[in-house]
């Protein structure tokens, strides 16, 4: 039936057609790091901007643990950081 509506998709299509990824497609992705463990940093500083940049794409969004590849403490950590540095106008809530 996705056939006949010309939808991609359906349980008739084929894996490529869907999206998915194949096993032999030579796409290796390295397992990022937390920086704030290989620096064994515990205290993360809201007033150290250049630290808390690179966490910070251009819209302003705060990036993600999937994206930045930092552990959940320290995602935390640099979450509170970045919204302390935004009240103090440190850090700019959002870009033009």
């Amino acid at each position: 039936m996705a056939d006949q509506r010309g939808g991609r998709g359906g349980r008739g299509a084929k894996k490529e057609e869907r999206g998915g990824r194949n096993k032999g497609s030579g796409l290796f992705r390295r397992k990022k790091v937390c920086r704030f463990c290989v620096d064994k940093i515990d205290y993360i500083n809201y007033k150290d901007v250049r630290m808390l940049m690179p966490f910070i794409p251009e819209r302003g969004k705060i990036q993600p643990r999937r994206l930045s590849g930092t552990c959940a403490m320290h995602q935390r950590k640099l979450q509170t950081a970045i919204k302390r540095a935004r009240q103090l106008a440190l850090v700019p809530y959002v870009t033009e």
